[in-house]
């Protein structure tokens, strides 16, 4: 296991080597968004609608920011559990999706789309919303604002600390 330096956004190149136990300092852009959000997205794909944000070779952590504080950039951003998000995954990886971020096991039908479009599952601390915070330099609503905490928000990132769950070849640090 090793610790990987990761830049948003991401090339091909740059994930295909990520192994389960791998741990990850990403920076750069990254999106969040959660079960709502991903309902929405995949209900303007099925009606052909341009999307408010472009998925190709990006990243989405599954979070609900609590409410910002005066002087903070945001507020707790801990992972949901992700596993609420198995079964609407694929139309967001057919977009180009490459990497999702969240906390615990995810099913062996998610597992299998982590292969098929090579988009590793990456780990978040759980109970670690304040550790994410920091990491955390740029926030921007994006869309849905209705959705409060569910809406897609733009994070910048700065050596968020993450863990590979789920590699491109089958590994799984759950197992």
């Amino acid at each position: 296991m090793q610790t990987i330096e990761l830049n948003t956004p991401l090339i091909e190149k740059s994930i295909s080597g990520l192994k389960a136990g791998d741990k990850v300092l990403l920076s750069g852009p990254i999106f969040v968004a959660r079960d709502q959000a991903h309902i929405r997205l995949i209900d303007m794909i099925k009606k052909e609608l341009e999307l408010p944000v472009d998925l190709k070779n990006q990243v989405v952590y599954y979070a609900g920011p609590s409410p910002t504080k005066p002087g903070e950039v945001i507020g707790s951003i801990g992972p949901t559990t992700s596993a609420r998000m198995d079964t609407i995954s694929e139309p967001l990886f057919k977009q180009g999706l490459k990497i999702t971020i969240g906390k615990g096991v995810r099913s062996d039908a998610f597992k299998e789309l982590v292969k098929k479009y090579k988009a590793p599952y990456l780990a978040a601390m759980g109970g670690g919303g304040a550790v994410m915070q920091e990491s955390v330099v740029e926030s921007e609503l994006i869309a849905f604002e209705d959705l409060g905490p569910e809406a897609i928000y733009r994070l910048t990132v700065k050596n968020m600390p993450l863990y590979v769950a789920y590699d491109i070849f089958g590994g799984d640090i759950y197992n």
